[in-house]
């Protein structure tokens, strides 16, 4: 079933991560989460991480969480596991660009939430401190321009695992429109490539300054 939101992510009252991890690393009736990492554990209309444990994980950034749970992945993050796997990791580890469920993109917020967004970092600073080597998996596709402000939560993003001294994927080659590609269309036995998070920080400045950015 599609996910439309049903409200405007500035209603929420909590958006805690740190309190949402600590009720995730919990013992949950309805997934075993000695396997599953679910932030928040239950379904909302937002979620942090969606992941599974490991000694080695891939940290995957799409744009936005769909209606994917533990136990019940949809074709996107069935995906990622697999690419994840083909690649030498034991784990994967799904976090978007923004954090609001939306099955339709275009169905966001019209503007970014900044409290959501805090949040979204924080959780991408846990998922940072599980490797001693983190890796990224840049995923978002040309969905990235469905907001302006989708840019500046990205820069945020790379700038924060500079900090951990992540190293940067990417899937195949870029999009026409110079963007990493999104999971869903890629063979289970695509090989990651490194990719320039820096660079592409640039282009999509350099773009937007021109104003030829599409949303």
């Amino acid at each position: 079933m599609p996910h439309i939101p049903s409200q405007d992510t500035r209603s929420f009252s909590d958006l805690s991560f740190e309190s949402a991890l600590r009720e995730a690393l919990l013992p949950c009736p309805r997934y075993d989460t000695s396997r599953w990492l679910f932030v928040p554990n239950t379904y909302t209309e937002y979620r942090y991480i969606l992941g599974t444990r490991g000694s080695k994980p891939l940290i995957c950034i799409g744009v936005n969480p769909s209606t994917a749970e533990p136990d019940h992945l949809d074709p996107t993050l069935q995906s990622v596991a697999r690419i994840a796997a083909g690649n030498g990791f034991d784990a994967f580890i799904m976090l978007n660009v923004y954090a609001q469920r939306a099955t339709e993109p275009r169905l966001m917020d019209a503007q970014c939430h900044a409290e959501l967004h805090r949040q979204n970092l924080q959780a991408l600073g846990y998922a940072l401190s599980l490797s001693p080597a983190p890796a990224i998996w840049a995923a978002w596709g040309n969905l990235i321009e469905m907001r302006p402000w989708l840019m500046d939560c990205v820069g945020d993003m790379i700038r924060l695992s500079e900090g951990y001294g992540a190293h940067w994927f990417c899937c195949g080659l870029v999009s026409r429109r110079g963007h990493p590609h999104h999971p869903l269309y890629l063979r289970k036995d695509a090989p990651l490539c490194p990719f320039d998070a820096r660079a592409y920080l640039q282009l999509l400045r350099d773009r937007g300054a021109r104003g030829t950015m599409i949303f």
